[in-house]
């Protein structure tokens, strides 16, 4: 049992949170990062993890070394941490490591058997990620959404009705990556597989925030699917989770061939080997794994209650403040009172200036990181700001005429465990300032990527850092 962690003592964990980045007045400014939504920065003990195993790493299975043989236990022991973690069951759950919750999500979409009437129920809240890999091997339908941009569950029993028997899987977010809305897997688990469906919950926005548990197998409210990334729970060494039943992975042949997923090769047949090296071929990231395990025994030791109270009081902070800001506009849900199923991701405009230049202004004068765009969400994002099916034809136009300058889209702040409310007042302020016209007007818009920058701001960024090796003492 890990001891506990006080949720105050994570900030000092952050690698990197004192590193101070240059502002157009020529200051520095301690960097504030309110961008966790799309990546997290890693946490010391993640870290220090990672260099102590390095001093044993070796590849897996097969070695006869010790080095070898201690890495194999490792990786190992780290998928073992990753299924009690999520609650999966071991006999007949299997966790397979891959790059990223979106190569999980299209590994399964190439290892589901669908029937050739088969359905997919996704929603138009979805990332691209849990939409595109669905189009290539099944008819998908679209759940709608309530006025607010939350998944209308009226409208996914309906659909599951309308369909009935065609439905083989329902694969939603957890959580948005726009507004931060929480669905409630176990609710559409249940109303799943009342209609005969499975369900992927795609977990990359919900996992590092809440405890999420798969169920036991035959449970109403049992998550037939899970899917989550390393890179945004604290453990940004490029590996993701895909868990599910051992069934679906055992038939067929792996989505990926090559060495370690194979018994016996001759020159006419391969014969595939036992889960879960048939669906890991080739090396593994063997630190990743070690990497997301070490972080969940953090988050762990930190404890849930500690977690969700810290990141609900910097939600309803912003939100307090954001919507006193005149011009400031929020997509989603604006109550600072209604936290319960939403999470600290908050999108927003500021009226009379393009997205993509508050979001520069806020990188380029304040020292502050967020996002903007449409967020691998464009149905989602196009919903929400009203854009019309004219207007979303106009758009498409303009795009493939590689002219983005002016693509619908949203500044998006999002909070991870270590943020602090002075953290949360400095954007805010920020933004503040930002509406009031308190900025440099000379930005240079690049039509082509959609993007703003200041002119002579990078052109010295390798003397922050370099691939190349230091320069030797004299």
């Amino acid at each position: 049992m890990n001891s506990p962690i006080g949720i105050e003592s994570v900030r000092s964990m952050v690698v990197g949170l004192d590193e101070c980045v240059p502002v157009a007045d020529g200051a520095m400014r301690p960097y504030v990062n309110c961008d966790n939504a799309a990546s997290t920065p890693t946490l010391r003990p993640v870290a220090a993890a990672v260099d102590e195993f390095l001093r044993w790493y070796s590849n897996v299975h097969r070695g006869t070394g010790f080095k070898s043989r201690l890495s194999s236990w490792a990786f190992e022991e780290a998928r073992a941490v990753i299924a009690r973690f999520v609650g999966a069951e071991d006999r007949s759950n299997v966790v397979i490591f891959c790059r990223n919750a979106t190569e999980g999500i299209n590994r399964l979409a190439h290892r589901y058997p669908f029937r050739p009437d088969g359905i997919v129920l996704t929603s138009v809240m979805e990332h691209h990620s849990n939409e595109l890999p669905w189009r290539r091997v099944a008819h998908v339908v679209h759940v709608g959404l309530t006025p607010d941009g939350r998944l209308d569950l009226a409208d996914l029993e309906a659909k599951l009705v309308e369909h009935e028997g065609r439905v083989q899987l329902v694969a939603l977010t957890g959580a948005s990556n726009v507004t931060g809305w929480v669905n409630p897997v176990h609710d559409i688990a249940r109303l799943a597989h009342a209609h005969g469906a499975e369900v992927m919950i795609d977990g990359a926005q919900l996992v590092p925030h809440r405890p999420v548990t798969m169920k036991p197998d035959g449970h109403p409210e049992h998550l037939d699917y899970l899917v989550f990334s390393g890179h945004k729970m604290y453990a940004p060494y490029g590996v993701g989770v895909l868990v599910g039943p051992r069934a679906t992975f055992l038939r067929g042949d792996p989505d990926l061939v090559g060495g370690g997923a194979v018994d016996i090769v001759t020159l006419e047949d391969a014969y595939w080997t036992d889960l879960p090296d048939k669906e890991e071929a080739g090396t593994p990231d063997i630190v990743g794994a070690v990497a997301v395990a070490r972080a969940i025994r953090l988050l762990e030791a930190v404890g849930w209650d500690a977690i969700i109270a810290h990141e609900q009081a910097l939600t309803a902070r912003a939100l307090q403040r954001l919507t006193a800001t005149a011009g400031v506009t929020i997509y989603g849900c604006s109550d600072p009172r209604r936290l319960i199923d939403r999470l600290g991701v908050i999108a927003f405009n500021v009226a009379g200036l393009p997205h993509a230049l508050v979001a520069a202004i806020l990188g380029y004068e304040h020292g502050i990181g967020v996002r903007a765009g449409c967020f691998c969400a464009h149905p989602y994002v196009k919903n929400l700001l009203h854009v019309d099916a004219v207007a979303a034809q106009a758009l498409e136009d303009r795009i493939r005429r590689r002219d983005r300058s002016d693509i619908p889209g949203a500044v998006r702040i999002s909070f991870g465990i270590y943020n602090s409310v002075e953290e949360v007042d400095a954007v805010c302020d920020a933004v503040a300032r930002i509406a009031r016209g308190e900025h440099r007007t000379d930005y240079v818009l690049n039509v082509e990527r959609g993007e703003y920058t200041l002119p002579g701001a990078d052109a010295a960024l390798d003397r922050f850092f370099t691939i190349d090796l230091p320069a030797a003492a004299p």
